[in-house]
């Protein structure tokens, strides 16, 4: 049986990390350099997978226990990502505004034995967007690194009327599954 020790986090993001320590599963963060572009049209679950994967494999080292996981939020059938500058966080959340969108997250267990990988769909509302609050919000740092140009546990909290799914899958980490499955390798949340 694998012990808490041996858990490895394939993400710099410090939501994820958080999330972790919020259940209290003790991890090494080890971020994977690896280019997060498919190498084809994909849909957004198949597109998450294939990150959460390819991130996995690149940071595994024998007797460990691997984390990788990749979010996005997918509208009409389009991805967005994280936006690069201004313009394209004004452009989301402009896209954004007054609809319905998903948060899809891919996750990726990899240890020496087996891999599983599986995606976590929550579906977000926002509200209409005064053009006010978008100008304000890209103003400050919070959308540039977060899927979709916003932040549901930070001020782009704002902006959402109803959630349908897993809260923390939008923030980057559904923590519920993920812990399940760690769970039954035998890292276990604190409580257990």
């Amino acid at each position: 049986m694998l012990t808490q020790h041996h858990l490895i986090l394939a993400s710099a993001s410090p939501r994820r990390t958080e999330l972790l320590r919020q259940i209290g599963v003790p991890h090494t963060v080890r971020p994977a350099d690896v280019l997060e572009e498919a190498p084809y049209p994909m849909s957004s679950e198949d597109y998450v997978m294939y990150l959460s994967q390819k991130k996995a494999r690149a940071v595994a080292q024998p007797g460990e226990v691997i984390l990788a996981a990749d979010t996005v939020v997918s509208l009409d059938h389009r991805i967005l990502e994280k936006p690069a500058d201004r313009t394209a966080a004004l452009e989301m959340l402009r896209l954004l505004s007054g609809r319905t969108h998903e948060v899809v997250t891919g996750v990726t267990i990899l240890t020496d034995e087996r891999e599983e990988t599986f995606t976590v769909t929550t579906k977000v509302r926002f509200c209409t967007i005064p053009e006010s609050w978008m100008l304000s919000y890209v103003a400050t740092d919070e959308p540039y690194d977060k899927a979709g140009g916003y932040g549901i546990q930070g001020i782009g909290g704002l902006f959402v009327e109803a959630i349908d799914g897993d809260y923390y899958n939008v923030v980057g980490l559904p923590i519920n599954p993920i812990s399940r499955r760690l769970d039954a390798l035998g890292i276990k949340p604190m409580f257990a």
